[in-house]
């Protein structure tokens, strides 16, 4: 049985502002021998509020001994990889991997939501990108000079560096589930049957293109939907597609899961190749607990949150599920009883992408008039704020339902039946020095602010 120390202990993230001297130092050295990416770096930051650096998927040097001891030295170990035995990787850190080869120029790879995407958007006819359409694996060196390549890397559930041979069925069968994925009906009469029905899908997708590739569509879907919900994430994407990006900035997808489901929430999503990471508690007083996952071949990290005791936290809550109903509902369970399960009725809670704080903050006010909630962590490694939350409204039945049970009064039912109520935002989230952690004072804080039964900001508040 995992314990709250086991979990606190196992991990301790820390920043690693070492590793993060000697990427910064190439990435320098690569924006000033490679103007176009330096443009391309100047427009992501004008034009979406991002960094060139949180892009990054990977980034090949020539063979150097002692560039190889330096990264050692920093953190970062060896990580052989299909394509590239001299790779490696910072286990502690969210940074991009780093690989040597015999002679060369120096490469950085940005990852894309699609190669073709970026190649159309910036008019670049005669590029040729390597790795079939439908496939798990695609490249393109988009800009060269002297000494000096900007590729771009479009990845489904795949970590190597050498695309595979075309499976025409495997291509066709990735588009079939993931229009299964797009469509599945998230709202069967009973939440358990909504989770087996999920389960289902995603066994028949695994069976025909493999666990990873599935995982791959199924998140891919998941953001569409969330996405469908929330303004902000419309302004942002449109913002991230003029420049051919996508969504691959995701930093981590959040769900709210009610106490009875959260048993096969996690095995969901272990099925799909997660691990539990660490949990957070959020003290006596909050009444909420979070399970972080993450799935290493993917590139996917999931935060699911969920009603809890302080007792209930010592256990194995994420496998062992709880045994009995609490009589209260705190932020998480109010949630999902007005807009039902992240995962199916209501769309994930916010995804959380990787931004220039403040550039972001700035830019959404001033061409969406999207306003940003004051962030809830502010540490010189992980700034994070979350948009104003979307008001949705609420089916009459499930407020009725609550105040039957007495958990919400009658002044509230009228209010979430007559207004709506909160419902998902959008993360702005800043990561410094590879730190790879969150913030529970300031997660647990935030989780306050959102409760749907506070009544909502006036428009322009901060």
């Amino acid at each position: 049985m995992s314990t709250m120390t086991d979990s606190l202990t196992k991990f301790n993230w820390q920043p690693q502002p070492a590793a993060q001297a000697v990427l910064d130092s190439i990435i320098l050295d690569f924006l000033a021998a490679c103007p176009q990416a330096a443009v391309l770096a100047k427009r992501m930051k004008e034009e979406t509020g991002t960094r060139f650096k949180d892009w990054i998927d990977f980034i090949q040097l020539p063979k150097s001994s002692g560039l190889e001891a330096k990264m050692r030295e920093v953190g970062y170990s060896l990580d052989p990889q299909a394509g590239a035995a001299q790779c490696y990787f910072h286990h502690g850190a969210m940074f991009p991997h780093v690989l040597f080869v015999a002679g060369g120029p120096l490469v950085v790879a940005i990852k894309v939501d699609c190669v073709a995407d970026f190649v159309a958007s910036w008019g670049l006819h005669d590029v040729k990108i390597v790795g079939e359409p439908l496939s798990q694996f695609r490249l393109a060196t988009v800009f060269s000079s002297p000494g000096a390549e900007l590729a771009v890397v479009e990845r489904h559930g795949y970590r190597g560096f050498v695309p595979a041979p075309i499976d025409a069925n495997k291509g066709i069968a990735s588009l079939r589930h993931l229009e299964a994925f797009r469509t599945r009906n998230r709202d069967l009469p009973d939440d358990h049957a909504g989770y087996a029905h999920a389960m289902k899908l995603f066994d028949a997708a695994a069976a025909e293109v493999g666990r990873d590739w599935a995982a791959d569509l199924f998140f891919w879907s998941e953001r569409e939907f969330w996405q469908r919900r929330n303004r902000a994430a419309q302004v942002q994407k449109a913002r991230q597609d003029k420049l051919g990006l996508g969504w691959a900035n995701h930093d981590h997808h959040t769900y709210r899961c009610s106490r009875a489901t959260f048993k096969e929430h996690v095995a969901l999503f272990e099925k799909m190749g997660f691990h539990c990471r660490e949990s957070f508690y959020a003290g006596a007083e909050a009444g909420w607990g979070a399970q972080v996952m993450e799935a290493p071949v993917g590139g996917f990290t999931t935060f699911n949150d969920v009603d809890m005791s302080p007792e209930e936290l010592l256990g194995d809550f994420s496998h062992e599920g709880f045994s009995q109903d609490s009589g209260k509902l705190g932020t998480v369970g109010i949630w999902c009883e007005l807009h039902g399960q992240a995962l199916l009725q209501a769309g994930m809670h916010h995804l959380e992408c990787q931004f220039d704080h403040h550039a972001l903050v700035e830019q959404l006010d001033r061409e969406a008039a999207i306003k940003t909630m004051a962030p809830f962590t502010t540490f010189p490694y992980l700034r994070q704020a979350f948009t104003h939350g979307e008001q949705w409204a609420i089916k009459p039945e499930r407020a009725n339902k609550l105040l039957t049970a007495g958990l919400i009064t009658a002044e509230q039912c009228e209010r979430f039946i007559k207004d709506g109520a909160l419902g998902s935002h959008m993360e702005n989230l800043e990561r410094n020095d590879g730190f790879k952690g969150f913030n529970q004072q300031g997660v647990s804080d935030i989780i306050a602010r959102t409760d749907p039964r506070r009544r909502p900001l006036a428009a322009g508040a901060h």
